[in-house]
């Protein structure tokens, strides 16, 4: 069987470093000026031809480069972990501001968490790639997910999924009250050491 990506899958490899790049290199210019880092943690990474399949298929997509990359829009996901909350929000400022990229969707579960206590911000970003898409255009676009957390959103995140997916639950309902008590928790702390170092910012 052929990949899913099709002769595309080179692109995606590319558009992922190309995109690495971007956020490191904000990182260190906003260091450089303001001394401190924007972020504390990048990760990214191409969705296994498998991982794609897999979601094509529930979605009763055709197993096509089309599917993968068009109907389905995290292709290319990279993960942005920042140390305070104001800093994921002066981080989307920048994403916004570069000439090649457009906001295709935004969703904030920062300010508006999902029930079970997920917070983190996501976006998904049309990005313009001197390559060819899927569509025959050149210059191309491509979509970019993006995850922007907290540290503590971040922990959270990994271990609910790592509870919840990877053991069978016996009493998923006290478990999720507990999980979302913990979010919750740790979300005071995120408003907290915001505060903090603001107060200590206001000394300076």
């Amino acid at each position: 069987m052929l990949n899913i990506y099709g002769k595309y899958a080179p692109m995606l490899d590319n558009l992922l470093n190309k995109m690495l790049d971007r956020f490191e290199q904000l990182n260190k210019d906003y260091e450089t000026t303001h001394h401190e880092r924007l972020y504390e943690h990048l990760r990214g990474r191409v969705k296994s031809e498998a991982s794609m399949e897999d979601k094509c298929r529930r979605k009763n997509l055709p197993l096509t480069p089309e599917s993968a990359l068009r109907s389905n829009r995290d292709s290319v996901g990279l993960r942005v972990v920042c140390n305070f909350i104001d800093d994921i929000y002066t981080c989307i400022d920048y994403i916004k501001s570069w000439d090649d990229v457009s906001v295709y969707r935004e969703k904030d579960y920062i300010t508006n968490a999902k029930p079970n206590g997920y917070r983190s911000y996501h976006m998904i970003l049309d990005v313009t790639v001197p390559d060819e898409d899927v569509h025959g255009n050149t210059p191309g676009h491509y979509f970019v997910e993006i995850q922007l957390r907290t540290i503590a959103m971040d922990t959270w995140a990994s271990l609910e999924h790592e509870m919840k997916y990877k053991h069978q639950i016996k009493n998923p309902e006290m478990i999720g009250r507990e999980l979302k008590r913990v979010a919750d928790e740790l979300a005071s702390c995120d408003v907290s050491m915001q505060t903090i170092r603001q107060l200590i910012r206001e000394e300076d």
